[in-house]
């Protein structure tokens, strides 16, 4: 049989060692939730190239289930319109579970003042509009996750 592994068995062991420290560290992650799957997955990336790990959910019960079993989740960050839980019924559903103080950052591509409104009496630490900033999102998800 053909060994086509790069890395030696000790060079593997080493890595897992280190990934394993890496864990034990618990980086936190942010949760991103959005229902179009290529906007979730290019925020997610954005923030990958950035030093920041992400988990993806596509809906307010997939988000709830690993807010409740992923305890490294240090962010939320949620679209407004999805279906059939929108953002803030998700931001709710958040707020009124064992994860009330998780920080929560909502963008949207179509909000109004009263969307605005209803986000700020949930205590959300911003309302991004897209097409998003991506500089100011990576440095507002670094300060909330307290990365320098």
């Amino acid at each position: 049989m053909i060994d086509h592994d790069i890395l030696s068995e000790e060079e593997r062991d080493a890595l897992s060692e280190v990934m394993l420290q890496a864990n034990c560290e618990s980086p936190q992650r942010v949760l991103i939730v959005d229902d179009d799957s290529d906007a979730r997955e290019l925020l997610a990336e954005i923030l990958g190239l950035n030093d920041i790990s992400c988990l993806t959910a596509s809906g307010g019960d997939s988000a709830m289930h690993l807010l409740r079993t992923r305890q490294s989740i240090g962010l939320l960050i949620t679209d407004l319109r999805m279906a059939p839980c929108d953002g803030l019924d998700l931001i709710r559903r958040v707020r009124e579970s064992d994860r009330a103080e998780l920080p929560i950052i909502i963008v949207s591509g179509d909000a109004n003042v009263r969307d605005a409104i209803d986000a700020m009496h949930l205590s959300v630490v911003d309302f991004l509009l897209k097409p998003l900033n991506t500089k100011h999102l990576v440095k507002l998800v670094k300060r909330e996750l307290g990365m320098s």
